[in-house]
């Protein structure tokens, strides 16, 4: 009843209207006109063209909430998958709630911001925003992303108030598209659990392999801080790590567990060497000094560890 009164009073509102007058003029004249005539084909596909932009406008703004939230559902299953909690059955924001703690750093000291609300903050959008982001110096940019926030969102998993993985957003650029994942480490700061990426567009087979859960799968348990002098086995893709900077790397072929130096390497993807480049320099940036370093060091003070 209060839709018709509510179509009813627009239809009152059109008709009081002048240039809904001419129009329905001008309609009854086009209307009136043969199917041979240039001026009515012209006008009815104007008329279609117009309804069908309309109907379009209104999809989009209409499904604009269902949109972003299943964004950001999306976002708490990548989350979920590589802190290793992913139940497909379950309930996603509730595990998400129940398990995961977003909090917002500060990359340059390290230091938590209490004041910036993390359901509130998007990374990538700050990236852009030159108030809340810093350009990446030629020399250190071996991500090749150019410019980063200033603030990082992190997840913590807690379990039973002790922190069981530290949740990091990566990004960088692989051989046709930048690649965003996220790299789950141990408390200690220095031990990988699991990396995804959830938005890429490397070629399929190839560098898209990066999805491939087998190849995830090669990452659990591997080291990214050299704990000795070391040279790279791979001349080219590590020349050499010192002690406590980042050594983690992609290597050419398989991984010979057997062999020194092999705590720091995971097997390369097959034809596609400079996605496998891009992916080493992604995780080498993001856990240097310029990127979540002073963050980690401050979690392993915290849990006692020795860096």
């Amino acid at each position: 009843m209060l839709k018709c009164e509510q179509f009813n009073k627009i239809c009152e509102t059109l008709d009081k209207c002048e240039h809904y007058q001419k129009f329905k003029v001008y309609r009854d004249k086009v209307l009136a006109m043969g199917n041979d005539s240039l001026e009515k084909t012209i006008a009815i596909a104007v008329a279609l063209c117009l309804v069908c932009a309309v109907l379009v406008s209104f999809s989009a703004v209409a499904l604009k909430p269902l949109q972003v939230n299943n964004k950001e559902l999306d976002m708490k299953r990548n989350i979920l998958d590589v802190a290793g909690l992913l139940q497909e059955s379950g309930d996603i924001d509730k595990a998400f709630s129940d398990k995961i703690e977003a909090k917002i750093v500060n990359l340059e000291t390290g230091d938590y911001v209490e004041d910036m609300n993390p359901a509130e903050y998007d990374q990538r959008k700050a990236a852009k925003d030159p108030n809340l982001s810093v350009v990446i110096p030629k020399e250190k940019d071996i991500a090749h992303i150019r410019v980063k926030a200033k603030y990082a969102k992190v997840f913590l998993v807690k379990e039973g108030g002790a922190l069981k993985s530290i949740i990091l957003p990566i990004n960088g650029y692989g051989l046709w598209s930048t690649l965003y994942g996220f790299l789950s480490l141990d408390p200690d700061g220095q031990t990988v659990q699991s990396i995804n990426f959830y938005d890429q567009a490397e070629t399929p087979g190839l560098g898209g392999e990066v999805v491939n859960p087998n190849w995830r799968a090669l990452w659990k348990g591997k080291k990214v801080y050299a704990e000795t002098e070391q040279a790279s086995l791979e001349k080219g893709v590590i020349e050499e790590a010192e002690i406590g900077e980042p050594a983690l790397a992609l290597i050419k072929g398989v991984v010979d567990n057997s062999k020194p130096g092999s705590q720091y390497q995971v097997d390369g993807l097959a034809g596609a060497s400079l996605t496998s480049a891009g992916v080493t320099n992604l995780v080498r940036y993001w856990m240097s000094k310029e990127g979540f370093a002073p963050y980690i060091a401050k979690v392993r003070a915290v849990k006692g560890v020795k860096s």
